[in-house]
């Protein structure tokens, strides 16, 4: 009989109201799948220890674990939800919507694809038990129950989501746009999305992948997302991160790139009471290409924990990680990067970097950006810095007639447009260069005086 400690009690009467549920009808791989999830959960429970526990040693997550957040059981009335989503709008013969509310799919919000012209992006659960998407040979295969208890719980919970394929050699490019809502409510609520995608060889696709809620609600989303990067391919990946000020979130994701593959990823942060980003990037083929970039903005007592991981496993591949963080209030924010050269990855180039804004006296940065290299014939490079606005280039705005503030806000501004210049499409771009331009704190701020 399967059981729980009393703590994660409320966790087991979810689950087996899921398995018995609107779960039921899943295909025997599925439901092996969850159950490898629940025991995995069940025996290792959230990463609260931690002392020794080097992955979590800067982020608390006991305010998770000590509130009994519910799994949605029913399906949530679309009404309203979709203001909650990012507005900016993409016009594309081949662009798709994938419209989650509380972790469930809305056909009525959405405009789906299912297996046209070499081109598939449905919800999860529709598709599941179709043989022909060979959904059991890729999901839980880069992101497993063993990473820890966040996907444990996650894949315990998987039931819906999306699913985005693109055929080998399909030609045009491809662009999704997913949107991951949590609406009000009186119940804490937990989410689990799963996202799965799988770019064919020589393919380009381009996803957007949104999470938004409400502003003072308390919730928390535990999102999970498996990327495959086939031979020749390209993928630009854009994680929006936009939840309620009083939510939880933590978003673990895994790539693995093929041959002369290349993967383009930009993290964007608002909100959040607290924000994890785990991402690990595997080259599983010799000439990949990667550029890994984030943009943050913390406030009052946010925190925002980005560990990245890039392992080159395999030769001739290069590496840009680029993260930037805004730091106000008594926030703080938690970068760990570690990029691995493997002992047979000859000619490898890796460059990460990692720079903070503190807008705050009170506001705390703490970097850990760290190489293991086992390969002689490389090019690898690291640095982190945290620091405020620099007082001469201050003074010299000031000398061309601006008022402290607006001098100060333009060089906020121009920090944080390095990421968002870096995002392809236009309408995303103008979008993010507003949303983070309104968020930047009107007041005087701490000046790096000269010595």
């Amino acid at each position: 009989m399967t059981s729980a400690p009393a703590k994660y009690a409320h966790y087991l009467a979810d689950f087996q109201s899921l398995v018995q549920g609107p779960g039921a009808g899943a295909p025997n791989w599925l439901q092996d799948l969850r159950d490898t999830g629940w025991s995995r959960f069940n025996e290792t429970g959230f990463p609260t220890a931690r002392r020794g526990n080097e992955r979590w040693k800067y982020t608390n997550v006991g305010p998770i674990a000590r509130t009994d957040f519910g799994f949605a059981s029913g399906p949530t009335s679309a009404n309203g939800s979709k203001a909650l989503a990012p507005s900016y709008k993409i016009e594309r013969s081949s662009a798709f919507d994938l419209v989650f509310i509380d972790g469930r799919y809305s056909p009525d919000l959405s405009s789906p694809t299912a297996a046209s012209n070499g081109i598939t992006a449905a919800s999860l659960a529709s598709i599941a038990s179709d043989s022909s998407f060979d959904l059991e040979g890729q999901v839980g295969h880069y992101a497993t129950p063993d990473d820890d208890g966040f996907v444990a719980l996650n894949t315990a919970f998987l039931y819906d989501g999306a699913y985005i394929h693109v055929a080998d050699g399909h030609s045009e490019k491809v662009f999704v746009r997913l949107s991951y809502i949590t609406t009000d409510g009186a119940d804490l609520k937990i989410t689990h999305p799963r996202t799965m995608i799988v770019a064919g060889q020589n393919t380009d696709i381009t996803v957007v992948e949104s999470y938004t809620g409400p502003k003072d609600s308390v919730y928390f989303t535990n999102a999970v997302t498996e990327i495959s990067v086939g031979a020749g391919a390209h993928i630009d990946h854009y994680r929006l991160l936009l939840e309620g000020e009083k939510a939880f979130h933590v978003g673990t994701n895994r790539v693995k790139q093929e041959w002369d593959s290349s993967f383009n990823s930009a993290s964007f942060t608002l909100g959040t009471a607290l924000a994890r980003n785990d991402l690990e990037v595997l080259f599983d083929g010799p000439g990949g290409f990667c550029s890994l970039n984030g943009l943050y903005l913390t406030a009052d007592n946010q925190h925002i924990d980005n560990l990245i991981s890039i392992d080159h496993a395999q030769p001739h591949c290069t590496s840009r990680l680029n993260y930037k963080g805004i730091l106000d209030g008594r926030s703080r924010a938690v970068f760990g990067g570690t990029v691995t050269v493997r002992r047979d990855a000859q000619h490898s180039d890796a460059e990460q970097t990692d720079k903070n804004l503190i807008l705050s006296k009170l506001a705390e940065a703490d970097g850990k950006p760290s190489l293991l290299i086992y390969a002689d014939d490389v090019k690898c490079s690291h640095g982190a810095t945290a620091g405020h606005i620099d007082a001469d280039t201050l003074f010299y705005l000031r000398s061309r007639g601006l008022d402290l503030d607006t001098a100060s806000r333009m060089l906020v501004h121009a920090f944080a447009s390095e990421i968002i210049d870096k995002v392809r499409p236009e309408p995303l771009r103008e979008y993010l260069d507003v949303l983070f331009g309104a968020a930047i704190p009107n007041k005087s701020l701490p000046v790096a005086r000269a010595t």
